[in-house]
């Protein structure tokens, strides 16, 4: 039973990761951009938005060397200027992952515009995305837990219960 309290206790402590608050899910995917294969993944959330931009080579070709990615993001409205952001590439095991963190200062449509260039050419796709407001940090986890804490708390309950019956019919 301590340490049930003190797994509550734990989590009603935790402090919101640095990370989004959900999961980034996809705006693109297997599109052939140039002489790539792109798939992006996104979470935009007002305050910082992280996408991930997948390349690929087409199937049967070598993937090129010194590829760079851009996102270009801009509201819809046009009430701000497009805005112009560098991703940091990581190799995998096929192809490459570029990832980027942006700004969102507003709750509304933006279009995203993915730039790729490299030794063997470039391209660029664009799309909508929404931006939505982030979580409610801390409560959220406490929201989502909370079915878990009430099973446990039955579980442990049952358990207690099921020792007091032992004890008290003897062996």
């Amino acid at each position: 039973m301590r340490g049930f309290t003190a797994a509550c206790v734990a989590l009603l402590l935790a402090q919101p990761a640095s990370a989004h608050e959900g999961p980034p899910y996809p705006i693109i995917v297997d599109e052939t951009v140039g002489p790539y294969v792109l798939s992006v993944w996104a979470d935009p959330d007002v305050g910082i938005g992280s996408f991930f931009v997948y390349l690929d080579a087409p199937e049967g070709a070598a993937f090129p060397e010194g590829t760079r990615v851009e996102v270009i993001v801009q509201p819809l409205t046009g009430r701000l200027a497009e805005a112009v952001h560098p991703a940091e590439r990581t190799r995998r095991a096929k192809g490459e992952r570029h990832v980027v963190k942006l700004p969102f200062d507003r709750e509304e449509l933006w279009k995203v515009r993915i730039r790729v260039e490299g030794a063997s050419g470039g391209g660029e796709a664009e799309v909508e995305v929404e931006v939505t407001p982030p979580g409610a940090g801390p409560w959220d986890l406490l929201w989502f837990v909370t079915p878990f804490l009430a099973v446990g708390f039955l579980w442990c309950k049952a358990v207690i219960v099921r020792r007091r019956v032992r004890v008290e019919d003897g062996p």
